[in-house]
């Protein structure tokens, strides 16, 4: 691990907290594409964003803190560097070419988080499923008949001993050296901490660094209500786990919250229980009612790192993931708007310049999107969260198609609880604001491509309602949203979902994922269009101390 901490210095150039170079990897003339080489190419599916914050709000014991909290999320990236790849020392070695080496840092590895996780490197193979949370060579037969101690738990990794016998490893135990500093910056943190919630947070979720017991900072994370300053950390998302869709895999964001934004959506969260009962699917998979202690708050992130910073970059967080902690609490979905309003402004709007009929590009809004992407998380409340069969947890049942599913279930029911919001006066506008911005945005969506979970429940929702005909492409390679379809394919598609959920169904995904989850030749055809316009695909940072202008 020392060595992977000492190459990042090398590997993350263009998102460390010293940052000082102005050149990276979207400073590449896009105008002329034809005198780019391969790797440029890719470089310029980027566009670089600077996160920073109006810190004037802080107080001067929070301005003291945001360093050692960037300081503590920044050591994610080696731990995630790990998790995704292994250690990265030969691989840097072994690479002249910078772009290249630009390139490996945006992805956390070889591989083209973009393009499936097409290998882009000369000599490396294909990713391995289970990244390195598992032996290569391990076959998910021989894991599942194997005896390992916590052999269920997301916090650990499974390794094989010199007789090929498979074992488990805790994180606490693997990264013990690097979780004892997290821990040790936590607890720095904490004694500058004025919220009393903070406060108490960043002193479990110090301890749970140290022997991964994560619920109680979870439930401590819940209770928070008065804070400008958060930090979330440690190993949360199991996106990179593509083999069961188990492991957590680590990172840290740096947020500011934004307390009039967080005040005008306070009250969505009290809908939820209301909203449960109407959603289209019969009762037996909607019996679970959504904890109502959820909140809803508007931050701007001033530092991502880990599993968040690699490849396309998460606009909003909807946390814990514990299932126990979702039905006693809640969660909490944390909008990160400076974030959301780079997409927008550098993505989202000229995709709609490209692929939206000209009638219709009036109806991309902010606003829109911002409610869109706010309800996708408030939507993961909804629904169930085990199984109606006996099969355990719907993540357990479905394993590594859980992820995509779930994804997909809070597009959907997000936008169902817009028109249901939007019918009950609670939000303003016009619902084919929505419904276009919507549309819009599973073009941007599908871009992340096939080894995303929400690329894949992008691209099964835009086959799904394609059937549905939610929407018609014109001849001129424009589409055009037809507003009472899509309503309907929203309903069909929350049923079929909410059903392969609560019946644990895992086959019956699969196939789901199988026949809807791929990009036909003319969708294909079309996103080349939106390259072709020199369209970035998602962004990367520029970020950190010297870039809040903070020593």
């Amino acid at each position: 691990m020392r060595q992977i901490t000492l190459m990042l210095c090398l590997a993350f150039i263009m998102v460390s907290c010293n940052e000082t170079k102005k050149e990276d990897a979207n400073t590449v003339d896009n105008s002329n594409t034809e005198t780019q080489s391969e790797m440029q190419k890719n470089l310029s599916k980027y566009v670089t964003v600077k996160l920073t914050s109006d810190l004037s709000t802080l107080s001067e014991k929070e301005r003291q803190m945001l360093p050692i909290l960037i300081k503590a999320a920044d050591k994610m990236n080696a731990l995630f560097w790990y998790e995704a790849y292994g250690d990265n020392t030969e691989l840097l070695n072994s690479i002249s070419d910078e772009d290249t080496k630009k390139f490996v840092a945006i992805n956390y590895g070889p591989w083209d988080r973009l393009e499936g996780n097409a290998p882009f490197v000369e000599g490396v193979g294909e990713k391995p499923a289970g990244a390195n949370f598992y032996p290569k060579d391990m076959t998910k037969e021989e894991f599942e008949a194997a005896d390992i101690e916590n052999k269920s738990s997301i916090y650990n990794f499974v390794r094989r001993n010199s007789e090929g016998k498979l074992y488990s490893i805790p994180y606490h135990k693997q990264f013990e050296a690097e979780v004892k500093e997290v821990s040790g910056l936590l607890m720095e943190a904490s004694k500058l901490a004025e919220d009393a919630g903070l406060k108490k947070y960043l002193e479990l979720r110090s301890q749970a660094l140290l022997d991964d017991n994560y619920q109680p900072s979870d439930l401590a994370w819940m209770d928070m209500k008065t804070n400008t300053l958060d930090v979330v950390i440690g190993p949360i998302e199991t996106y990179e786990d593509q083999l069961f869709g188990n492991k957590a895999a680590h990172e840290g964001y740096v947020l500011i919250k934004d307390m009039d934004w967080s005040a005008k959506l306070a009250r969505f969260a009290s809908f939820l229980p209301e909203l449960q009962k109407g959603i289209p699917v019969s009762e037996d998979y909607k019996k679970e009612t959504p904890g109502t202690d959820s909140d809803l708050n508007a931050y701007d992130v001033v530092y991502y790192a880990g599993d968040c910073n690699s490849g396309s970059k998460t606009i909003a967080i909807n946390l814990p993931n514990d299932e126990e902690v979702q039905l006693q609490k809640g969660t909490r979905r944390l909008q990160l708007k400076n974030a959301m309003r780079a997409k927008f402004d550098k993505i989202l709007m000229p995709i709609s310049k490209v692929l939206i009929d000209e009638s219709q590009r009036s109806h991309i809004k902010f606003d829109a999107f911002f409610a869109n992407t706010m309800f996708h998380e408030v939507a993961h409340g909804l629904g169930i969260k085990n199984t109606i069969n006996g099969k355990g947890t719907v993540r357990t049942a479905l394993k590594e198609h859980a992820s995509a599913l779930e994804e997909g279930k809070a597009d959907v029911l997000g936008l169902y609880m817009v028109q249901q919001l939007h019918k009950m006066g609670e939000i303003d506008g016009d619902m084919k604001d929505y419904m276009t911005t919507f549309m819009a945005s599973i073009f941007r969506s599908v871009r992340f491509g096939a080894s995303s979970a929400h690329g894949k429940a992008n691209m099964i929702r835009f086959n799904f309602f394609k059937e549905k005909g939610a929407f018609s492409r014109n001849e001129d390679g424009t589409y055009t949203v037809n507003y009472d379809n899509m309503i309907v394919a929203m309903k069909d598609l929350s049923n079929v979902i909410l059903t392969l959920q609560g019946n644990g169904d895992y086959d019956g995904v699969a196939n789901l994922v199988a026949e809807k989850g791929m990009i036909s030749e003319e969708l294909q055809g079309d996103l080349d269009r939106l390259s072709q316009a020199s369209i970035p695909v998602d962004v990367v940072f520029e970020q950190g101390i010297d870039v809040l202008g903070l020593k």
